[in-house]
């Protein structure tokens, strides 16, 4: 099936679902960490009747385009066609929205979501209406005429910059369009945008989608109830993007793994020289400080013993494994050392419960890409129920070739963080419930 132009998200994971007790209730006013949307006063599309009604679903369909426009991985599209589907299959008028790449408030061709919409159509075996707009009276008069049990596709939110900026008026006109408003976008939850938090003052009906309801979910139980014990792996580029991360992990799991750039600072707030590594220099003091907590809480806190160094980043670079101890001068730390993997492999065999987010090393070079693909590969080889972050942990993960082996892949990279850190995501609490998030104790 195609879509129709007008002018002017994995498969299910072989490993089970597994947590240790039930979810508990929230008193009035307080907020539960760990508890489920059904837990709360928060409503999904399920508990809503949705038959004839026009409903806007705000989903994430952020994906790649080559340079042909054609979609090199459509995991997101999928993600939210159980939303769809439960919509579609209860004569619901649909109205999709979302962005795709950054036009910054620009309409540029190569953002456009017709790709998408093509795509849609494949997959539910309908036409799919592509707007030529996400506002205006053309897309107003779209959304009037649609019939139930159809679709229509809104153009690219980000090509107007209201969107991220959360203007009020924007929200307010994306609204006009539809009866119910959804949230299945995941990904964007952590952040003021106007099609997932100034909408929702102008809809009366609001709900979580079936996929935002899982990520939610899969998150509290782990995190709440966990089979222990709870590891937390923890890599990426910069400490102080995950520092917040790092510390509200420590009040809730019972071993913390560290790898990627962000370990050169621990190493050299160890007093090892890391050469021409990135660090943080400012953050060397603190990093000995969560050290120092990690250990009065009874935390195990791994940090590589071992790093791949190379004299430059690039794949053709002269590469070799040394002790953390003894990294050249010249050279810089690329990713983690085979030991570090052996050592890293050792303390998720024994995991109940493992949360990852961030990469170990420069995976996306074939000659860096061991460390990163070694653990994935070692957390899908445990018995441990495994939630991995989106952005490039989740590539990390596909590129190893063990995707269908863990319990869950997350759609948000950014929005996963903030839930690690304990913060509350802002396009949730918009939908007109307390979040539950794992704070700080």
């Amino acid at each position: 099936m195609r879509s129709t132009v007008c002018p002017a998200t994995r498969p299910s994971a072989s490993k089970p679902e597994v947590f240790s007790k039930p979810l508990g209730h929230a008193a009035s006013g307080e907020s539960n960490q760990g508890e489920s949307l059904e837990d709360r006063h928060m409503k999904t599309i399920e508990d809503l009747n949705v038959s004839g009604k026009t409903v806007f679903i705000r989903a994430d369909f952020n994906v790649p385009l080559d340079s042909q426009q054609q979609i090199m991985d459509d995991a997101r599209i999928k993600a939210v066609l159980p939303t769809l589907q439960n919509a579609l299959s209860r004569s619901a008028r649909v109205i999709l929205a979302s962005h795709l790449g950054r036009p910054k408030g620009q309409v540029k061709d190569e953002f456009s979501l017709k790709p998408v919409a093509r795509r849609l159509g494949e997959m539910l075996g309908m036409d799919v209406v592509m707007a030529p707009d996400c506002i205006g009276e053309a897309v107003a008069s779209l959304a009037k005429s649609l019939g139930d049990g159809r679709v229509l596709l809104l153009e690219n939110l980000r090509f107007h910059k209201e969107e991220q900026q959360n203007d009020r008026d924007f929200g307010k006109a994306l609204a006009g369009l539809c009866d119910i408003y959804i949230n299945d976008a995941f990904a964007v939850c952590h952040r003021a945008n106007a099609s997932v938090v100034a909408i929702t003052e102008h809809v009366p009906v609001l709900g979580a989608g079936l996929l935002l309801k899982k990520e939610l979910d899969f998150f509290n139980k782990a995190m709440k109830n966990p089979v222990r014990p709870l590891v937390a792996v923890v890599g990426g580029a910069k400490i102080s993007s995950k520092l917040a991360a790092l510390k509200n992990m420590l009040q809730h799991v019972d071993k913390i793994i560290v790898g990627g750039a962000m370990a050169n600072t621990f190493v050299r707030g160890a007093g090892h020289d890391v050469g021409q590594s990135m660090i943080e220099a400012e953050l060397v003091d603190i990093t000995m400080e969560v050290v120092k907590q990690a250990k009065s809480r009874g935390v195990k806190f791994y940090l590589p013993v071992d790093f791949v160094v190379a004299d430059r980043l690039a794949e053709d670079a002269d590469h070799r494994n040394v002790p953390v101890q003894e990294v050249p001068t010249e050279w810089l730390a690329v990713d983690i050392g085979p030991a570090t993997s052996h050592l890293y492999a050792e303390v998720l065999a024994s995991a109940g419960t493992v949360i990852w987010n961030g990469p170990m090393g420069v995976f996306e070079m074939d000659p860096f890409s061991r460390g990163t693909f070694d653990l994935a590969r070692a957390i899908a080889s445990s018995e441990a129920t495994s939630i991995i972050g989106g952005g490039e942990t989740g590539s990390a993960v596909q590129k190893a070739g063990v995707a269908d082996q863990m319990t869950y892949i997350s759609t948000g990279g950014g929005a996963f963080l903030t839930l690690m850190e304990g913060k509350q995501l802002v396009a949730v609490a918009a939908l007109g419930a307390p979040e539950a998030v794992v704070k700080s104790s």
